[in-house]
């Protein structure tokens, strides 16, 4: 939830210094109104890109990590052959 909130608020701060020019208006003109429109779909899109090749790649990762806490290391072996 912290992560969402995080972007959600990056978005909603770059799309506004990108798009609202003026705050003499109570409202935002049509033209402000689309660009925000616009912006925030880029914004989400490429959030959901990344998303999924991080959703893509995570099993990969996982058993990587896995594989690598199962298979001794360097140190336990030369423990287990040395001199007792």
């Amino acid at each position: 939830l912290r992560d969402f909130l995080l972007v959600y608020n990056r978005m909603t701060e770059l799309c506004f210094r990108h798009c609202v020019c003026s705050l003499n208006y109570r409202l935002l003109t049509g033209r402000e109104e689309s660009c925000l429109d616009s912006c925030a779909a880029r914004l989400v899109r490429a959030n959901h890109r990344l998303v999924s090749a991080y959703v893509g790649l995570m099993p990969a990762l996982l058993q990587r990590r896995a594989a690598e806490q199962a298979a001794p290391g360097p140190a336990a072996e030369q423990g287990a052959s040395g001199p007792s």
